[in-house]
């Protein structure tokens, strides 16, 4: 069994909280963006958070062991715009391999010194996989309603390109994220599996939806049952929602599911809603009070945060978590028989 494996049957696995919430209290200017490698790049690239990994290593490391620091078992890399497709908007499709791979190797290295240091607590890396800009199960044009922006190949195609680079730096875990239409996240699904299979190589799949508003369903339509059922297809180890939503707002959705599968549950909510400044400010004390309703009811086994937390958001959640038992469920149960 895998380290991993071992760890969601012995406790709540934490997530680690929002990247980009860290990196705007660098204030990064377009140069530093830039660094001396991009100095003379003929786009903008103030914004481009992926490239970061490039340009300012340090920052990313230092954000990495601050939430291994406040009690995450596990951090995504800086990735969730680095395929081919989100790349575009910077013309630097061409560094996609580079970006996904720079990323995984330097959360690893501090996962590494992590575990090393507390062994009995190993730490891991999920390679982060967000949704792309694009649609493959709606049309942006609401004149040509037929129209798409992309298909289910180019799709494909871009997912495996950044899965192959985030597998070549190590990651432990593959993280499709931010789900907002359930056709891309089968594109990305079946770019795993191809990968998977090309290199007799398994490596657990964490999947994630958000429900965009109090509709209940994700943008393309779907409630969150039927969105677990049109992935249950594929053998995952965790399946849950994140973004979008507060932890209390995401709890329903939790429940419609949490009964109907034998995967692991994940969740990463939003610290609360954003004000009218697009900031977050619930703190992490609220947050922990809400999340920590999941817990009594026995809702999930994966915990972290999404827009707006910090590591203090998470090292309350940790501290919470610690003093529940993880969810369980038919897998895990059998398995302990």
């Amino acid at each position: 069994m895998s380290n991993i494996h071992k760890a969601l049957k012995e406790r709540i696995l934490v997530l680690d909280g929002a990247m980009g919430t860290m990196l705007q209290a660098y204030k990064f200017t377009e140069d530093d963006f830039r660094g001396e490698r991009f100095k003379d790049y003929p786009t903008p690239l103030q914004g481009n958070n992926d490239l970061l990994s490039i340009t300012q290593p340090e920052a990313i490391k230092t954000i990495h062991g601050k939430y291994f620091e406040a009690g995450a078992d596990i951090v995504e890399t800086n990735t969730f715009s680095s395929t081919t497709i989100a790349m575009a908007d910077y013309q630097m499709e061409n560094l996609v391999y580079e970006l996904n791979y720079q990323s995984a190797k330097i959360a690893k290295e501090v996962a590494d010194k992590f575990t090393a240091k507390e062994p009995h607590k190993p730490r891991f890396v999920a390679g982060s996989i967000g949704p792309t800009n694009r649609t493959a199960s709606m049309s942006p044009d609401v004149n040509d309603p037929g129209y798409r922006a992309v298909t289910f190949d180019e799709l494909r195609i871009a997912y495996k390109q950044q899965v192959e680079a985030l597998v070549d730096g190590g990651v432990d875990l593959l993280l499709v994220e931010t789900v907002f239409d359930t056709l891309n996240a089968k594109a990305a699904l079946f770019a795993i599996e191809e990968a998977k299979e090309e290199r007799q190589k398994d490596i657990p799949i964490m999947l994630s939806g958000t429900i965009t508003d109090a509709s209940g369903r994700t943008l393309s339509g779907q409630t969150a049952e039927a969105f677990l059922i049109s992935v249950s297809h594929i053998p995952l180890f965790s399946i849950g929602f994140n973004c979008a939503l507060g932890a209390n707002l995401m709890q329903p959705h939790l429940e419609a599911i949490a009964n109907k599968t034998d995967f692991a549950i994940s969740a990463h909510p939003n610290a609360g809603l954003p004000n009218a400044f697009g900031e977050y400010d619930e703190s992490p004390e609220e947050m922990g009070e809400q999340i920590e309703e999941y817990l009594k009811k026995n809702l999930i086994n994966i915990i972290g945060g999404c827009c707006g937390t910090s590591p203090e958001h998470i090292r309350v959640i940790a501290n919470i978590a610690a003093k529940y038992k993880p969810r369980r469920h038919a897998e895990l149960v059998s398995a302990s028989l």
